[in-house]
């Protein structure tokens, strides 16, 4: 497709002629781009629970800290996706980051045929598959400049929505295609299950054949032709508030995106590296992650500035939303929703597994977690439904705000999260601390579906929110910047969940995230509803 040099999309006559049919076209390319991004980059959370199945020679916290990576390059690539489409354009970013998805889409599959493949390989590969969480940062930005204001929250919840459902399309595929040799003889030689697996269709015994490395090539085949249905029906913007000027052309732009992504792959293996146990890093105290983070979310702000010469005349500009306080708010606000969602989606298989997978018996006076509950639900036949939920419902949330304003949607949506959560943390204690914990499971996973849905609709309230405080050319970079703070999430809820699972404490990581709803509640309140809100229920 051609690049675009006049786009006004506010005009309803240019709206009505041209501009919808070239929006929806690029949106509906957009979608299964994003959603085969956020497939990639969740896939350790399906993975990981049949790496434990298959005996892996893993500890449980060693494979959660596989989603952990993920969740930390995914969201710190998310910064410099920020920026893409204002220097390499929608199309050009749109299909060279999705082809870029089938590196560690082979590497997955090739790395799982083998139980002897050090950990140390899956982590690299984790690493990688952050380029598919970065993904969305740019996805959405592109997205924000092809619809006009008074329909941004339903383009972007249909965006985000649907490409969200990446991650239960991925937990419904992924699972499925590990029962039968997708690529024949080409996907190499099955494993025997040594625990119980599932699949959508129900539980799979132990005994049965499992071919794990197809969590890895099933994409590929999905990939390589997506991304060429990109290449030719999407568009470059050309016009001063998109993308103004593409330097060195197609080629330059890819090797500006290459270019980024490394600084910010780099950044996020030094944050790795302080914060994961030895041997693989130096294994810093668990409270010190906060500040890692702040310091990988600084580092790469900084390096991207000095060390990408070539735009930092673009950077400059851009950087303009850090001197707006709404930009911080909204993060914060935005971490909520996204940040809640992609976390959970990110540990909540795995989190079955260990809290309902195992009995929780007092030996000798000391309670001990890892004997096998047979009586126990399958994490694969029931975790896809909590992200196909708030994947689903989250246009309906862009929908919905709209019509009633963001900021009033969001402070409902608070307000369910902060007593979903405290009610999950009751039933996981009880779980955890008994021989039958499967007796606990239908409360635990109805709040759980409760706060999944309550993030999918605050993810649409608060993108209607940034659509309406910020002018055009800021919505774009904020939209991404945003993103990229709340899919800390992935990182920081699997991390969390790790180290109170370690502690026996499963529940204090929801007491925690119910306090951090609590202070997003006011926060929404005192910006946009109350009575010195500066914008009224935007």
């Amino acid at each position: 497709m051609s690049d675009i040099a006049r786009w006004e999309v506010e005009d309803s006559a240019f709206w009505a002629s041209t501009g919808k049919r070239v929006a929806n076209r690029n949106l509906w390319i957009s979608i299964p781009s994003l959603l085969c991004g956020f497939a990639v980059w969740l896939s350790w959370s399906i993975i990981t629970v049949q790496m434990l199945n298959l005996g892996f020679p893993f500890a449980s916290s060693e494979l959660f800290t596989l989603s952990a990576i993920a969740g930390l390059s995914g969201a710190t690539l998310r910064i410099p996706s920020s920026f893409f489409i204002r220097i390499a354009g929608g199309r050009n970013t749109i299909f060279f980051t999705t082809a870029l998805l089938m590196i560690p889409a082979l590497g997955t599959g090739l790395a799982l045929q083998d139980k002897t493949t050090p950990l140390w390989v899956f982590q690299v590969l984790a690493l990688l598959s952050g380029i598919g969480g970065g993904n969305f940062a740019s996805s959405m930005s592109n997205i924000s400049f092809f619809f006009p204001k008074r329909m941004q929250g339903l383009a972007l919840g249909l965006n985000a929505g649907l490409g969200n459902a990446g991650v239960t399309t991925m937990q419904i595929l992924v699972p499925l295609v590990m029962t039968f040799p997708l690529l024949g003889p080409l996907s190499g030689e099955p494993m025997i299950l040594e625990q119980t697996s599932g699949t959508l269709i129900g539980k799979i015994p132990a005994g049965s054949e499992t071919w794990i490395q197809n969590a890895g090539y099933v994409w590929l085949l999905i990939l390589l032709p997506l991304a060429f249905v990109g290449w030719l029906g999407m568009n470059n913007v050309r016009t001063d508030q998109v993308t103004p000027e593409i330097l060195g052309g197609t080629v330059g732009a890819f090797a500006r995106i290459v270019a980024m992504f490394v600084i910010g792959l780099a950044v996020a293996a030094v944050g790795l590296y302080l914060i994961l146990p030895p041997p693989t890093g130096l294994g810093l105290p668990a409270w010190s992650k906060w500040f890692v983070l702040a310091g990988v979310i600084a580092a790469t702000v900084g390096l991207l500035y000095f060390i990408c010469v070539f735009i930092r005349h673009n950077l400059q500009r851009q950087y303009q939303i850090f001197r707006n306080k709404h930009t911080w708010i909204m993060s914060v606000i935005y971490t909520m929703t996204f940040g809640s969602f992609i976390g959970y989606s990110a540990a909540f298989a795995l989190a079955i597994k260990v809290i309902f997978g195992f009995q929780h018996i007092e030996v000798d006076g000391v309670m001990t977690h890892d004997t096998v509950n047979l009586n126990g639900p399958s994490a694969l036949v029931y975790a896809w439904m909590g992200p196909f939920i708030g994947a689903l419902i989250r246009p309906i949330g862009g929908w919905i705000s709209d019509k009633m304003g963001g900021a009033k949607v969001t402070q409902w949506v608070s307000l369910v999260m902060t007593g979903s959560a405290l009610g999950v943390a009751y039933f996981m204690h009880a779980a955890y601390q008994s021989a039958t914990p499967e007796e606990f499971f239908l409360p635990f996973f109805v709040l759980f579906l409760v706060l999944f849905a309550a993030s999918g609709i605050g993810n649409g309230s608060t993108f209607r929110t940034i659509a309406m405080v910020f002018p055009k050319e800021q919505a774009g970079p904020v939209l991404g910047w945003t993103s990229a703070v709340a899919a800390y999430g992935a990182f920081i809820i699997p991390q969390v969940f790790g180290e109170q699972i370690k502690a026996a404490t499963p529940e204090y990581a929801l007491y925690g995230f119910a306090i951090f709803y609590g202070i997003c509640l006011l926060l929404n309140w005192w910006y946009y509803l109350g009575p010195k809100a500066e914008f009224k229920n935007p």
